[in-house]
C-alpha cells in the first residue's frame, strides 16, 4: 500500500500512468513508479520522486533490475541512472 506522498505524487503525475485504470494509479508498485517516472517524467519529477521515496530506496529498486525489467527503461536513461545509482548509492543521489 502507498503512503499518502506517494498518492498524491501519482495523482500530480497521472499523465504519466495514462494506460493504468484511473481506480488503480494509486496502488501501483513502487518498480512501476519510478520506471514511468525516470522514462518518461521531468527532472523536477525525479528530483520530487527522489525526495519521497529516498535514494537508497532509488537505488534499491533500479539496482535489482533483471533480464525484461532493463529493457522498459530507454537505452540513455538505464545508462544515466546505473552510473549515478553507481556512484551515489547508500548517499544522497
Amino acid at each position: 500500500m502507498n503512503s499518502p506522498d506517494i498518492k498524491q505524487f501519482i495523482r500530480e503525475h497521472s499523465n504519466l500512468f495514462w494506460y493504468t485504470p484511473e481506480e488503480k494509479k494509486e496502488e501501483i508498485s513502487h518498480e512501476f513508479l519510478v520506471e514511468t517516472i525516470l522514462n518518461y517524467g521531468d527532472i523536477e519529477a525525479v528530483k520530487q520522486l527522489i525526495n519521497i521515496i529516498g535514494p537508497d530506496r532509488l537505488a534499491e529498486i533500479f539496482s535489482g533490475l533483471e533480464g525484461r525489467k532493463k529493457l522498459n527503461y530507454y537505452p540513455e536513461i538505464y545508462h544515466f541512472f546505473s552510473i549515478l545509482v553507481d556512484k551515489y548509492a547508500h548517499s544522497n543521489i
